[in-house]
């Protein structure tokens, strides 16, 4: 399941940003996960205590975002909200758009705790 390694990768990320701000432990992430990212997100969630066991954030909420996918029709110009599976434009129904949103998997925000009650960034 790759869902494990993109929980090790966002662990270093998120033990980097608790380095850098002097935090003792990590409260919550926020992940915005698309559709056609590649990532299951029920997979991530259930993938993220093993990554972050023993480390700053193994009490850390891991929250997902869902983004929808949405598109841009080169040939007409508009934008659709469209399911994963039918990337047509809901106007001309073109299959020439390209993808504005629905493929990212983006960490949103860390809330970190620098002792045991004074919150930061």
């Amino acid at each position: 399941m790759h869902e494990y390694a993109l929980c090790v990768a966002l662990l270093e990320q998120v033990e980097q940003l608790a380095d850098q701000h002097q935090a003792q432990k990590v409260e919550r992430i926020l992940l915005q996960v698309g559709p056609l990212s590649g990532a299951e997100p029920e997979l991530l969630r259930r993938a993220w205590p093993l990554a972050a066991a023993g480390s700053v954030a193994e009490q850390a909420e891991l929250a997902i975002e869902p983004v929808p996918v949405t598109i841009k029709c080169s040939r007409c110009g508009g934008v659709s909200s469209v399911p994963p599976n039918r990337l047509l434009c809901d106007q001309c129904s073109s299959f020439q758009t390209r993808i504005l949103s629905g493929d990212e998997m983006v960490l949103c925000s860390v809330e970190l705790l620098k002792g045991e009650q004074e919150p930061c960034a």
